[in-house]
């Protein structure tokens, strides 16, 4: 690993600008799009660069070998799933809530990690950050203006979302040691395959005319939010470690704020803004506990 240069720190924010971006392309592909239809155009698109990837330097795919249960498994509860429940609730809720909402990722691993892992416990500064960040997302809850009776249940599914990703990502460690290009291409084929007989008999899409903003928005969630970053994520874990990587935690919930106000014109309320600021203390008192520790 090399010290991060400025290059570096330029990807790390562009990685945070695409991850942040998806929210609001996901409000805009809601207009015409089903939420099932969503979840399949992502992860099929997604999978488009990552198996180029993996047939230029010639990485084997192993979605059917013995171990298929893991891809398949992991591919539903890490995609299949969250990509459904975030696309349900956004199409009731502003974008910029479920960025800051899916930021709790970071709050909800740290607290399966104490009970999953044997190097993840509980200490003092993680136990304040856990605290301080869920303490935001709580507080988010009360503003009126923006979670109400109508779409609470809405805001509820995108944190259910979020934490499907902590577990997909627990369980992606019982297949760690294999390549990270053939465990995403993997899982992203079974996602494929899960949601294709769910989109042809739930929302059947070729019988709608979808708009063209929609269009173009839900491409770009899969080539890019999906496929793209992840290539780029990659690139920085080898290039420049976990931990530098893992402060594009910081950057996706105010981008995603910023982005969904340029976009779409939300509204940011002073909640809103005491929610993002605890968050992100939040994860950076987790953070610095992980970074104390190694």
């Amino acid at each position: 690993m090399r010290e991060p240069k400025l290059i570096d720190y330029g990807l790390l924010t562009l990685l945070a600008v695409i991850w942040a971006s998806a929210f609001f392309n996901i409000k805009i592909a809601t207009y015409s799009f089903g939420p099932v239809t969503i979840a399949f155009l992502r992860v099929f698109f997604g999978a488009l660069p990552v198996l180029l990837i993996c047939y230029i330097n010639k990485i084997k795919i192993e979605a059917f070998s013995k171990d298929w249960y893991w891809f398949a498994l992991i591919g539903f509860i890490n995609l299949v799933a969250p990509f459904f429940l975030i696309a349900y609730g956004v199409k009731s809720v502003q974008s910029n809530l479920a960025a800051i909402l899916m930021s709790s990722t970071t709050l909800s691993s740290t607290v399966l990690g104490h009970f999953y892992t044997k190097n993840e416990k509980f200490n003092f500064t993680r136990t304040i950050g856990v605290l301080i960040g869920f303490s935001g997302i709580v507080y988010l809850f009360s503003d009126n203006f923006l979670i109400n009776e109508n779409n609470f249940g809405s805001a509820l599914l995108i944190l259910l979302g979020s934490t499907c990703y902590v577990i997909g990502g627990v369980l992606t460690l019982k297949i760690s040691k294999k390549k990270n290009e053939n465990v995403t291409g993997s899982i992203l084929i079974w996602a494929t395959i899960i949601l294709i007989p769910l989109v042809c008999f739930i929302e059947q899409p070729w019988k709608i005319i979808p708009r063209l903003d929609s269009t173009i928005s839900v491409i770009y969630l899969g080539l890019v939010s999906t496929g793209i970053a992840w290539l780029l994520r990659f690139r920085i874990l080898t290039t420049n470690g976990l931990i530098f990587q893992s402060q594009v935690s910081y950057l996706i919930p105010i981008f995603g704020v910023i982005l969904s106000y340029i976009f779409l014109k939300e509204l940011i309320t002073i909640k809103v803004l005491v929610a993002l600021v605890a968050v992100i203390i939040g994860i950076y008192f987790v953070k610095k506990a992980g970074l104390t520790k190694s």
